[in-house]
């Protein structure tokens, strides 16, 4: 039987996922234009910088893992995950660290539910990756709701001291293990697009 997540029915067997009344599903590459017009509505002027690194980390998904998934409701695309891997400098080694950015929703559709969908997909697909956490940057308000908790709580630190320490937060996996603690080193798109934590 699906189980229920707020309004959120998830089929394990088909990797999709209903939200009354949006379908969540893996993003197909005919939804790139869907999803850049998405990120600008979302985000205003920083969905230009949004699009920039979506466009660049895609290519790596297929190569190191990661997944990518829309909200589609009447054959609109209406919301957006993606998680990407970066680096984790554990005292061991360097592991791969999914990383969950960016989340957006369309304005209208914002406050039901969709986004808490969407990230609730994307960890169940790295999970089943075998990903030992997921981590990201954002509103703690928000996503401790979803089960995420200070990253540095756990040994995980910054890759920026601009990014507020409140706002780096990790779900910790059933993989994960206590040594991978570290330093999170992001993917080359997050640095070229000088997306890595504020400026005043």
């Amino acid at each position: 039987m699906p189980r229920r997540a707020d309004r959120a029915a998830v089929r394990r067997d088909t990797g999709w996922v209903h939200v009354d009344p949006a379908t969540i599903r893996p993003e197909r590459p005919s939804d790139a234009v869907a999803v850049r017009a998405l990120h600008l509505a979302a985000f205003g002027e920083h969905g230009h910088v949004v699009n920039a690194i979506v466009d660049d980390l895609r290519p790596t998904i297929p190569e190191r893992g990661g997944s990518a998934f829309v909200a589609e409701a009447g054959g609109e695309v209406v919301g957006h995950v993606l998680v990407s891997s970066s680096l984790l400098d554990t005292a061991e080694r360097l592991i791969d660290a999914p990383v969950l950015s960016p989340l957006a929703v369309a304005p209208a559709r914002q406050g039901a539910g969709l986004g808490g969908a969407l990230v609730r997909r994307a960890l169940e697909a790295a999970e089943a990756a075998g990903a030992p956490f997921v981590v990201l940057e954002g509103d703690p308000g928000y996503y401790a709701r979803l089960g995420f908790r200070p990253a540095g709580e756990v040994g995980f630190r910054r890759p920026s001291l601009r990014i507020p320490e409140a706002a780096f937060q990790v779900f910790l996996l059933p993989a994960y293990e206590p040594w991978m603690t570290g330093t999170l080193v992001y993917a080359w798109p997050f640095w070229a697009h000088d997306a890595v934590g504020l400026r005043e």
